[in-house]
């Protein structure tokens, strides 16, 4: 496919040789456009991963206390919001609007025009981050629209010893209109979980989002994992063992149509 098709994957510069593949933070840009602002950018923006199986854009966005995003347009997309640590302040043009915190989720289909601001009007920093997705053809008819899923509807599912929240998909909290499955993973201070490996015609990627620990494949010795690394992997991966280090480790797992 042509890389104008926007759920062509284009990838450049990384090694895929295989069925694993962990890549530290830096090997993605990290962004400070103006004073208030700083992004990492594991998925679009300079990143060697362009764009995933028509997701656009996956990265970390810090905003300072007081400062944000005034309002601005979007057309022809789904966008969600996983707030890390802080609060956001979200209000649309559809009359939408809300504050979502640590662990929670927004979601807005933008549908052919959309405006939109997003806030943090706390004395905190606010960490985020940020997914656009293509809207899928199915649905580019649908009015914009606005959702909110607060923590306590999420019921979490024991992995080890972590807890996982399915976000997108079919049990997914969100009414989202993606050919994605995305679930967040908490693991406490020095526990243990298993990496939930795609399913046949996915491919995982996985963005740390909080916290550091380990990653052990059972081939080579445990090395480290860091905030804001990135995993990716096939079905056909060995299952890697993930442990927390001193301090809870948050990561995202998105299971997209196949791009390795």
């Amino acid at each position: 496919m042509r890389h104008t098709d926007p759920f062509a994957s284009v990838i450049n510069g990384l090694p895929l040789q295989g069925d694993l593949h962990h890549f530290s933070a830096d090997a993605f840009p990290t962004m400070h456009p103006v004073h208030w602002l700083t992004s990492h950018f594991a998925v679009g923006g300079w990143s060697p991963l362009q764009r995933l199986s028509g997701m656009l854009t996956a990265h970390m966005t810090q905003i300072a206390p007081r400062n944000g995003f005034t309002w601005h347009p979007h057309r022809g997309l789904e966008i969600f919001t996983y707030v890390i640590a802080g609060e956001l302040y979200h209000e649309d043009s559809t009359g939408g609007r809300g504050v979502i915190t640590a662990g929670e989720v927004q979601r807005m289909f933008s549908g052919s025009f959309i405006q939109h601001q997003e806030l943090n009007r706390s004395d905190q920093p606010t960490r985020v981050i940020q997914i656009w997705f293509v809207a899928d053809p199915r649905y580019q008819g649908l009015e914009p629209h606005y959702e909110q899923v607060k923590l306590g509807h999420m019921p979490p599912r024991a992995v080890g010893d972590g807890l996982a929240r399915d976000i997108i998909g079919p049990n997914g909290a969100t009414d989202a209109h993606v050919a994605a499955r995305l679930t967040s993973t908490h693991v406490p201070a020095g526990g243990q979980t298993t990496l939930e490996l795609p399913q046949a015609g996915e491919d995982l990627f996985l963005y740390v989002v909080d916290g550091n620990g380990r990653i052990a494949d059972g081939h080579t010795a445990a090395h480290p994992l860091d905030l804001y690394d990135v995993i990716l992997a096939t079905p056909r991966a060995a299952a890697p063992t993930l442990t927390a280090g001193e301090r809870p480790l948050t990561f995202l797992s998105f299971y997209l149509p196949s791009f390795i």
